[in-house]
């Protein structure tokens, strides 16, 4: 429900969080000496807003100046609650002066910001460029702009343009002791000085745009004036009376004329005129005020005049007439009548009992005031001056000082408690704990600019560092130690006290007529310690009222029924006087079990035991009088209960356009409303505040209630239906406001981590993943507040702009800018966003995006036994949380719990409803894939695994998304080398296509890691065939050494027993290693591929020991190929034509023979490895008899059954080299005699090469005998055709086998004798003698003879 306003309001002082204040020093000096016997003025404050401060369009919209004097030194800051200014901080220095009271005026015309400043010595003007000047378009989308006070330093302060020295004549009386300042409309510069002789001295300056002279005037109280050109006075003055000594001076412009009002110690009010130069009314305040004998005998020297002016009212004065006891607001309207004289018009006279009045501001309808009481707490109220005749001011709820004591628990380490209250968000300031860590120092070093956490540290080492040197025990209990750490801590929590008290003291007011925004300015008036006043919600009000207004109220905006009104005022006088009685030791305890999750219910029954057990003062008693006065606490209590509860029916805000057709310029200062640091400081700091607040009033509630149950009828008129109501109803209730409160309250108070840039980028793709990446990153929009807590972290990155989304569709955009209306709207609108209860879920996405993960693991903890929205959300933001910090398993679980809540939240459908998939895959599998897709991009597969086997189950009708679960499965089982269940993943996979990829991807990844057993292995079950044409596929498609598929292939059909397939893929192997790898390395692999491939066909039935070869320049067709064209690049529209030939055993014996000779040729030749791949058998012949691989050769021609004639002749030839060859020829011939088998015959003698050699050829002669001994004719025939001696084993041994060709080659040859000789022994052998030797047997000779 919309929050209830009351009358009061709350401070919300923006804290400081840097140590070190950048103001930009400009020092200005006119060469003056210090007065003797200067007066000091007390240091003061005030404020300036700009006249379009309260304008969306404008760029001066929530914009305003506000400085502190201080001696010599005015401070001047700019600031904004839209956008962060550069440079707007300056400090002026005035050298031998003091700044007077009033002395800072700050006016703008149309291109200018006018600063005057009036010295006890000196006037002073800086002319700045106007906000609207300083930017050429009228869009501005910075997030940080330039003040006005950038170039300042650029500016000529000392020049006769901008400062002149006050005349001698002027202050030759002593030092002026109040002033004013104004710009008239001609753009002349009047200070306006209060002698302390009395009168009022008039200093201009003129324009700063042209060039003359500085005049001064005195107006004087005789309503007489004198003109005094130039420095000297011409005029005698007359009599001078202290009583007309002005105490407090102010001017307005009206009607082309400046009117000058002086309230004077005589307490009488004249107005000059300063175009007439003459005192057109004195009047006697004493008249407004009653009972005023013996006051007139009193100097007022607190006397204050403020001026307010309005279209409706004209012209309103406000006199505070300083009297002890007694002070008084007079607030009269001056009137105009004829003939130019002027009247005052009593509207009202205000009383106050407050003695110290620091300062006041005056409205068309209200005065506020701030004072200082005796124990120098602050004081601020208002009161409507038109309206309130009671005379009953309204409470202002100043920021209350940190608690003078810090509790510490018997569970809680002294050091870290102290440090966490020091520098909580909402206590102390930065200043003041610097200023105490140098006095607690002693001052023995300056801290410099040192960040929020640096500074932690350095308190901690100072504390500790005095604690050890006061040790002079070297041993002490452990308790000791405790009260010696609390003993030092409290020291210097005790200056930290003292200093935060005089920093917060007040120096003004201010309250802009434009926006009617009220701030309180104090000593430290540094960007973010403007305490700002914030309208108090109803409930908040009843609690914090003090008890003389809480006492005398009658009616409650909660409720129109006037008796409901009572007893609500009654019931929250019955709470405060619980609140009170609560110990400080009791409301430890409550807290600690609201952080421990512990029941609210059972923790408010402990302290009102304890209540109980020591009411010494009889509080119980006074509760239960109080009690029987309320009529109806039913009503009362429901009531308060649903004011406390910011649950919406609907969600707040939204991301879309705010009203379709809006401007450019509308959205972009929407986009910069309230987005200043400051702003984000005070609307988090207030919503800290009420979250504080209202945790109070559950509590207290909550133990009233439980009174109430205690007391039974003795208080409740209705008896036991009251009674079941509260405990069954009401008390439940509050039990859940005071957990949410407590909630807001701790995370309003939690600091935000800052995060390593890595982790930024890591959690930008995880958010990619999910496609939640609109969420705004931790780097826009970063604030200046170092640390900023996780509320200022929400409310900057996304709460503001659906906050003012919401508010400006429900209202005119081009409404003025009211203070009240805008930021009460504001803080409730948060903390309905960071409500727990409501369907929003923006806030922990924020966390989560932010990577604020610890943060976020508090939050979802502290919610989790009460709150039943957003469960699984919850769930899975803490999934995300235990990602984030390594803990798979933890994060796992939470992502399955939360998938039952995914058609129930809107945070969950909205990350499932962006899933770009098939629409029949249900919610539920759109989230396990998002999870899945998550998990394998942080790497966690065994997780994902688990994951994609639960989601299977929900898939049970989806083939496709069954399909892709196995497909994921199975990839991360082979991922992390689970062969096995990969396999089994893959037969589970219902989509062929995806089956047969996974196939194809075990294959080759288990080839990769050579992990050839499992692969083998796996039985495929009607994927034989698939398997088979996939190895193939690669085989015949990548680098034959550099990936073994052939030899997968070939164990592949072994362990099945298909020998005739081992065979075929073996033979096709060494095939393709004859052509493409024409290497020694390649030849030994295709020796051993035939050799494979003889022995599959050899395990088989004969019948059966074939293979088929594709015929040479065949083309495998692969799976996949492209399609191939014609010689006219058209795609071939008949099949390829495939020659086939069938080879049988003796054909593969043949190959592997083949290829054994070309592994032996290219052992003893390598560079004939390069051509002996494609050899054929002739060709292999030739070859291995240029090396003189003899035996090769042979085995090859008995192989193929080629004629041997070519290894004879060769062998002979080189036998001939031999016999006619040097001793290197010897040499060289015994590498290639190694390679051939010579007969084992026993020699004693050395041989030599030449021997070896021709015994080598007599045993191939031997060894390889024919019929008619052609290879013995083809050795001679050679040796011959040399011109070599044939040796005389060879005549021997081929004339008894062929004498007559042995003849016949002698006499080719002609060597008769030779031919003569054989033919002679041939008659001889015919005739009996040596017929041996011709081969001739004794029968052959005795048929020749007888015939």
């Amino acid at each position: 429900m919309a929050a209830v306003l009351e009358r009061s309001f709350i401070e919300i002082c923006g804290f400081e969080r840097e140590t070190l204040h950048r103001f930009r020093e400009v020092p200005v000096n006119l060469g003056l000496s210090a007065l003797p016997g200067g007066v000091k003025f007390p240091d003061s404050a005030g404020a300036f807003h700009y006249e379009e401060s309260g304008k969306l369009l404008s760029v001066t919209s929530n914009r305003f100046i506000h400085w502190s004097t201080s001696g010599d030194t005015v401070q001047l800051v700019e600031q904004s609650l839209d956008t962060n200014l550069l440079n707007n901080a300056v400090k002026l220095k005035f050298s031998h002066c003091t700044v007077l009271p009033g002395g800072v005026n700050i006016q703008e015309t149309l291109n200018n910001v006018i600063i005057l400043v009036c010295t006890n010595q000196s006037i002073h003007r800086l002319v700045l460029p106007h906000p609207s000047r300083m930017y050429r378009s009228e869009l501005v989308t910075e997030l940080h702009m330039q003040s006005i006070f950038t170039d300042v330093m650029k500016l000529s302060v000392q020049d006769s343009s901008h400062s002149a020295v006050i005349p001698s004549s002027v202050v030759q009386t002593g030092s002026p002791i109040t002033s004013t300042a104004w710009l008239s409309q001609s753009g002349e510069a009047h200070y306006a000085l209060a002698s302390p002789a009395g009168g009022i001295m008039v200093v201009t300056l003129p324009p700063h745009d042209t060039q003359g002279s500085v005049s001064v005037l005195e107006l004087k109280r005789s309503s007489m004036m004198w003109r005094l050109s130039g420095w000297m006075p011409t005029a005698i003055r007359g009599e001078q009376s202290p009583a007309d000594l002005v105490l407090s001076v102010a001017v307005r412009e009206l009607e082309e004329d400046s009117f000058i009002f002086a309230l004077c110690q005589d307490h009488k009010l004249r107005m000059w005129s300063f175009r007439e130069q003459a005192c057109l009314l004195e009047a006697d305040m004493l008249e407004y005020m009653p009972a005023c004998k013996g006051v007139k005998r009193l100097s007022g020297q607190g006397h204050r005049l403020r001026l307010a002016f309005s279209s409706t009212t004209g012209l309103c004065l406000c006199v505070y007439l300083a009297v002890p006891q007694r002070g008084q607001f007079a607030v009269l309207q001056l009137v105009a009548t004829d003939n130019n004289r002027y009247s005052l018009d009593h509207i009202s006279s205000l009383f106050t009992t407050q003695e110290t009045l620091v300062d006041f501001a005056l409205t068309s309808t209200d005065i506020w005031g701030v004072w200082v009481d005796d124990s120098n707490t602050t004081v601020v109220k208002y009161i409507n001056f038109e309206h309130n005749t009671a005379g009953q001011w309204n409470q202002v709820f100043v920021q209350p000082p940190p608690e003078e004591e810090v509790h510490i628990g018997v569970d809680q380490d002294p050091r870290e408690t102290y440090l966490e209250v020091l520098f909580s968000p909402l206590r102390f300031t930065a200043s003041a704990i610097v200023k105490a860590l140098q006095i607690y120092r002693r001052g023995s070093e300056r801290i410099t600019d040192v960040s929020w956490e640096t500074l932690k540290k350095e308190v901690t080492v100072a504390v500790e560092s005095e604690l050890q040197s006061s040790v002079t025990e070297f041993e002490f209990s452990q308790e000791e130690y405790r009260q010696l750490q609390v003993e030092f801590w409290s020291k210097f929590y005790a200056c930290c006290l003292q200093y935060q008290e005089a920093l917060s003291m007040p120096l003004g007011l201010t309250v802009s007529q434009h926006t009617n925004m009220v701030c309180l300015l104090k000593k430290s008036v540094f960007q973010g310690f403007v305490s700002f006043l914030l309208p108090c919600f109803a409930v908040d009000h009843l609690y914090l009222s003090y008890d003389e207004y809480l006492f005398s109220e009658e009616e409650t905006p909660l409720t129109e029924d006037p008796e409901v009104g009572r007893d609500i005022l009654q019931l929250v006088q019955c709470l405060r006087l619980v609140s009170d009685a609560v110990s400080g030791e009791m409301a430890y305890e409550m807290e600690k079990a609201l952080e421990h999750l512990q029941s609210p219910e059972r923790a408010a029954e402990l302290v009102l035991e304890n209540m109980l057990s020591n009411d010494n003062d009889n509080v119980i008693e006074d509760i239960q009088n109080k009690l029987q006065d309320i009529r109806n606490p039913m009503a009362a209590m429901m009531v308060l209960l649903r004011e406390l509860d910011l649950e919406t029916d609907s969600e707040v805000g939204g991301d879309g356009p705010i009203t379709p057709g809006q401007s450019l310029n509308m959205r972009i200062s929407l986009s910069q409303l309230y987005g200043s640091s400051s702003a984000v400081s005070v609307v988090c700091q207030a919503v800290c505040h009420m979250t504080m607040t209202r945790a109070l009033f559950c509590r207290d509630l909550l133990i009233l209630q439980k009174l109430y149950l205690r007391f039974g009828d003795n208080v409740f008129l209705g008896g036991g239906a009251q009674l079941l109501q509260l405990q069954q109803d009401l008390i439940p209730r509050s039990s859940h406001l005071l957990s949410s409160y407590y909630l807001l309250k701790h995370i309003s108070q939690s600091l935000a981590s800052s995060v390593p840039v890595d982790i930024i980028d890591a959690n930008l793709q995880h958010l990619t993943v999910l496609e939640l990446s609109d969420t705004p990153a931790l780097s826009t929009n970063r604030s200046v507040l170092s640390p900023q807590t996780v509320v200022e972290l929400f409310y900057q990155t996304a709460a503001r702009r659906i906050i003012i989304s919401h508010i400006y569709s429900q209202q005119q955009s081009n409404s003025l800018l009211h203070w009240s209306h805008m930021i009460s709207n504001v803080v409730n609108l948060l903390a309905q966003l960071l409500w727990p209860s409501n369907p929003g879920f923006q806030f922990p996405e924020c966390l989560m995006a932010n990577c604020q993960y610890t943060q976020l693991q508090e939050y979802v903890r502290l919610i989790g036994p009460w709150c039943q929205v957003n469960i699984g959300s919850c769930r899975f933001m803490l999934g995300q949380c235990y990602l984030a910090n390594g803990e798979g398993q933890k994060a796992l679980q939470c992502f399955q719990e939360a998938a039952t809540e995914v058609e129930k939240e809107e945070f969950l459908m909205r990350l499932t409803g962006s899933e770009e998939e098939e629409p029949a895959s249900t919610p539920r599998l759109q989230y396990y894939n998002k999870v899945l897709r998550l998990l394998e991009d942080v790497g966690l597969p065994e997780l994902v695994i688990q994951l994609a086997s639960l989601a299977i189950t929900e898939a049970v009708s989806d083939v496709n998304s069954q399909a892709a679960l196995w497909t994921r499965i199975f990839k991360h089982h082979l991922d992390l080398g689970h062969n096995s269940e990969a396999y089994e993943a893959l037969t589970q996979n219902p989509d062929c296509s995806m089956q047969l990829d996974c196939l194809r991807q075990l294959v080759v990844v288990l080839c990769e890691r050579s992990q050839l057993q499992d692969l083998v292995q796996f039985p495929y079950v009607n994927l034989h065939d698939e398997v088979v044409s996939i190895i193939e596929s690669r085989a015949r498609g990548l680098d034959l050494l550099a990936h073994n598929y052939y030899e997968l292939l070939y164990a592949f059909h072994i362990n099945r027993h298909n020998y005739r397939k081992a065979g075929t893929v073996m033979f096709e192997f060494g095939m393709r290693l004859g052509r493409e790898v024409r290497t020694r390395l390649g030849l030994q692999k295709q020796v051993n591929c035939y050799l494979a491939a003889l022995n599959c066909l050899r395990l088989i039935r004969p019948e059966y020991a074939w293979i088929v070869q594709p015929a040479s320049g065949a083309v495998y067709e692969r799976p996949g190929a492209s399609p191939k064209r014609n010689s006219d690049g058209e795609f071939s529209s008949e099949p390829v034509k495939r020659q086939v030939d069938i080879l049988e055993l003796r054909d593969l014996e043949k190959e592997y023979i083949l290829s054994r000779s070309r592994l032996t040729l290219a052992q003893h030749h390598p560079p004939s490895a390069a051509i002996a791949g494609s050899a054929s058998a002739v060709e292999m012949v030739s070859l291995l008899v240029q090396t003189g691989l003899f035996d090769s050769a042979l085995s090859v021609c008995q192989t193929f059954r080629l004629n041997l004639t070519p290894v004879f002749e060769g062998l002979t030839f080189k036998c001939v080299k031999l016999q006619f060859g040097g001793e290197e020829t010897q040499n060289e011939a015994w590498s290639w005699l190694a390679a051939n088998q010579l007969s084992s015959v026993v020699n004693t003698k050395e041989s030599s090469a030449t021997d070896e050699a021709w015994r080598l050829l007599a045993s191939y002669l031997d060894r390889y005998s024919s019929s008619n001994a052609q290879y013995h004719r083809c050795v001679i025939n050679k040796l011959l055709s040399h011109g070599v001696p044939l040796p005389d084993w060879l005549v021997k041994s081929y004339k008894a086998v062929d004498a007559a060709s042995l003849l016949r080659l002698f006499l080719n040859f002609d060597l008769l004798d030779a031919a003569a000789e054989l033919v002679l022994e041939y008659v001889d052998a015919l005739l009996g003698r040596g017929h041996q030797y011709f081969g001739i047997e004794v029968l052959q000779i005795i048929s020749t003879v007888v015939h």
